[in-house]
């Protein structure tokens, strides 16, 4: 029976009625630590001692705590998540994890879409609760059960089919400013997300090999993307001005990572100028995708470039280019011509005209 220090905090390790026990003693403190520890083989010899599960002692708060500090700060979309954090902590405050039920969890949805939140929100605030009881259960040993798994998640209609014309692409370029403007141009050339361009580093920019490398997407996994002169000439100049005290492709004047808020306030900055309205950042995703498909690419090309896992999703661009499928109805006129080629062939028969 013993104490075992796991990062910052002192773990329990003792035996009781046969089965090996290791109980957090939620503290980072080794004489307090000490003194629970002596309460535990206290109740033991007294044979007061109730092997209690954890999921009845610890706590919401304490749950996302370790889930931000293990798991969140290794995301690319960290900054989100935090987000999705503050408001699952402000609803559930400091209840055990126990008394986290489904019926809870679905007064938190209510609650969201009374604070106007759209579902697809919702669903990424679930999403995350949901990791995190699965790390609770599967590896930390904190509960049995993960609740989140038994509510279903909200029905989204997040489908927009905006993108820019050419015309409001030369008023959107005019209207930014200049680092903007170096966005919009990556962006509706690569079809990178907001926070893949944010993160791309120079050793993901290949000048010889003319491609640019997503080490981590939004999928998590690595993505290579050739690039055109456009971004190719756009790298070459960013190249040249390249500073040693950071190693990302994009970076503000104190050479500082760029924030997707400010690059997004930005960018509203610059549609308000052109006179443009109901344009997003990520439609410029939209934008190069729509115009690939619209040129005639090959709809698993298009798939290949945006790191779409599932063709599915790449379909809803297929409309943008009905003349791959012109071939499919014109059979109809061939079988036309055909059928009447032959009733004119029998026809000329009947009256001896040809031979059978």
């Amino acid at each position: 029976m013993g104490l075992v220090k796991r990062g910052r905090v002192w773990w329990m390790s003792f035996a009781h009625h046969g089965r090996q026990i290791r109980r957090s003693t939620g503290t980072s403190d080794r004489r307090l630590a000490d003194a629970i520890l002596a309460k535990v083989k206290t109740q033991l010899i007294e044979g007061r001692y109730f092997d209690t599960l954890e999921e009845k002692t610890r706590t919401f708060e304490e749950l996302m705590a370790r889930f931000e500090q293990e798991h969140v700060v290794k995301l690319a979309s960290a900054r989100q998540h935090k987000g999705y954090i503050a408001h699952l902590k402000a609803f559930f405050g400091a209840v055990t994890l126990d008394q986290v039920i489904p019926k809870r969890i679905a007064a938190y949805k209510n609650k969201r879409y009374a604070d106007g939140v759209k579902p697809s929100t919702i669903n990424r605030e679930l999403s995350a609760l949901k990791k995190a009881f699965n790390l609770a259960r599967r590896e930390w040993e904190w509960c049995q059960d993960n609740p989140v798994s038994r509510i279903a998640m909200e029905k989204e209609d997040n489908r927009r089919d905006r993108w820019l014309s050419s015309e409001e692409e030369e008023r959107l370029l005019k209207a930014a400013a200049p680092w903007t403007r170096e966005l919009i141009v990556f962006a509706m050339h690569t079809g990178m997300r907001l926070g893949e361009i944010l993160g791309l580093t120079w050793q993901g920019a290949d000048l010889s090999r003319r491609t640019v490398t997503v080490f981590r997407s939004k999928n998590g996994e690595r993505r290579t993307i050739p690039v055109n002169q456009t971004v190719l000439a756009l790298l070459a100049d960013k190249a040249k001005a390249r500073c040693v005290r950071t190693d990302h492709v994009f970076h503000t004047k104190a050479r500082t990572p760029l924030q997707a808020d400010n690059v997004r306030r930005a960018f509203r900055a610059a549609l308000a100028k052109a006179e443009i309205a109901d344009v997003h950042f990520h439609d410029l995703r939209h934008t190069f995708a729509t115009r690939l498909v619209q040129a005639g690419v090959d709809l698993y090309k298009v798939q290949r470039l945006l790191g779409h896992k599932s063709p599915v999703m790449t379909q809803r661009y297929a409309h943008h280019f009905p003349e791959s499928l012109r071939d499919g109805v014109l059979v109809l006129d061939q079988l036309k011509t055909t059928a009447q080629f032959q009733h004119n062939r029998q026809a000329a028969q009947t009256v001896g005209l040809v031979s059978a």
